[in-house]
């Protein structure tokens, strides 16, 4: 990307940002949000803490293709990567085509997460929004998202997420047990299509589910 458009990138994240708190899909501080500039070899991440209701393009860090500072270091008032940022690193490693990753904690996707982890996955078909995911042209598309159980062990977690992203190479998303849903685009804009469009599909048969 050139400056002007990693500037432009930057940006669409914190409205994306701003956009999922107004719907109550970042409760508290959690989420986080990126994007890769890599022509630079880096990406650009929410800090941990923050409350993404309020975020900026100077509430970024700067990180290299490893997950380590480049700008904005842990002693300045810019603040640490949250310790997700592995995940990250993981993505962007295994996903070539991904130029921007959204983490949201959602109703929704906690339940699902939490109810289908022992199956490690969860399908969905039938419905037309599907087709709001990349590369899917049709309603019979049998979606599914890989479900791995949370840790707080990052290396550990890294090491499943790899594990999963290499046995499943037409995901568009993955949740984490009881911790929420990482999934990613071409652009900001392509990952918050994907991401408005997952949840909407958790929230259809979350309601199925639950009878709620």
């Amino acid at each position: 990307m050139s400056s002007n458009s990693i500037e432009m990138e930057a940006q669409a994240l914190c409205e994306t940002a701003q956009w999922c708190a107004r719907r109550g899909w970042v409760p508290a501080t959690s989420g986080n949000f990126s994007v890769r500039d890599a022509h630079a070899g880096q990406f650009l991440i929410s800090r941990s803490g923050l409350d993404k209701g309020q975020m900026t393009v100077a509430d970024l860090l700067v990180l290299d293709t490893a997950g380590n500072v480049v700008r904005g270091p842990a002693s300045s008032e810019v603040g640490e990567p949250s310790a997700e940022t592995a995940l990250h690193v993981v993505i962007y490693r295994d996903r070539p085509e991904a130029k921007a990753i959204l983490h949201v904690h959602t109703i929704w996707n906690t339940l699902i997460g939490t109810r289908f982890v022992g199956a490690g996955l969860f399908k969905i078909t039938g419905y037309e929004l599907l087709k709001a995911l990349d590369g899917v042209a049709t309603h019979e598309q049998h979606e599914v998202v890989p479900v791995l159980a949370n840790s707080q062990k990052y290396v550990e977690l890294s090491a499943r997420l790899t594990e999963c992203l290499a046995g499943n190479a037409g995901v568009h998303g993955v949740l984490l047990s009881g911790h929420g849903l990482y999934t990613w685009g071409k652009s900001v804009e392509d990952a918050r299509r994907q991401l408005e469009a997952l949840e909407f599909l958790f929230e259809v048969e979350g309601r199925r589910i639950f009878g709620s």
